[in-house]
């Protein structure tokens, strides 16, 4: 019961940080983009702080010396909420790729529009999204902007893994950059569609930068697979 208790505190102040948040960067559509930023880190920093400090889950960073210095995709591991705001401060600045229909989310989903610069897909869209995070995520790359993608497109169960989309290694392989890869076992403390938040050490694994042009997207993404799934294996509980 306390444990519920707890999280429906953390659900309950997340949600209200991430509405005061939103509605301040929307505010500031016409700063300069550094200031809209520091509104999006402090409010992720702020959600991690909670996590912590109402449901004790404390995150930790791992290879962090592995980030590049130039512009980069980075290919995440996608089981909760936390990784999506949980990885923002530990990167330079970033647009996500996301479902077009997370834009017509009042204020949160405003802000993200307007302000972030996502790149929205159908995913319904097959090959036509994939052209455009090609496309779009080539713009944001040379504009100095990182790339943020969730490969199996949307959270999956806790254990479990999907097919990993080929968007990200094409887009890498596309603009001649570097793929990120990164794992995490948050969902060894935040479950999916489960309502109660176990204390422990979340692990933020940052690999290796992965060279997208020594090889085709496809094999690209079975290497990033590869090291994301391993590394899962290693670290979380549900995928031993």
């Amino acid at each position: 019961m306390i444990r519920q208790l707890r999280s429906l505190t953390l659900t309950i102040v997340g949600s209200c940080a991430a509405v005061i948040a939103s509605a301040i960067m929307i505010l500031l559509f016409w700063a300069p983009s550094n200031w809209v930023r520091s509104v999006l880190v402090s409010y992720c920093r702020f959600a991690l702080w909670a996590g912590d400090f109402f449901c004790g889950m404390k995150v930790v960073v791992e290879g962090q010396e592995n980030i590049p210095d130039t512009p980069s995709v980075i290919m995440i591991k996608h089981t909760t909420m936390l990784e999506t705001y949980g990885h923002v401060p530990m990167f330079p600045r970033t647009a996500w790729v996301v479902k077009r229909e997370l834009l017509q989310v009042p204020v949160i989903g405003w802000a993200i529009g307007l302000v972030l610069n996502p790149i929205a897909i159908n995913r319904g869209k097959g090959r036509s999204a994939v052209k455009q995070v090609i496309e779009q995520g080539k713009q944001r790359l040379a504009d100095g902007i990182w790339v943020t993608i969730f490969p199996e497109g949307t959270r999956v169960p806790f254990g479990e893994t999907r097919k990993y989309g080929i968007s990200g290694a094409a887009l890498a392989h596309a603009a001649g950059v570097q793929i990120v890869p990164v794992a995490h076992n948050a969902s060894d403390f935040w479950r999916r569609r489960k309502f109660s938040m176990r204390p422990g050490t979340v692990r933020f694994c940052i690999g290796p930068p992965i060279d997208a042009s020594a090889q085709s997207p496809k094999e690209t993404n079975l290497i990033v697979q590869a090291w994301i799934e391993g590394k899962m294996a290693e670290i979380s509980s549900a995928y031993k």
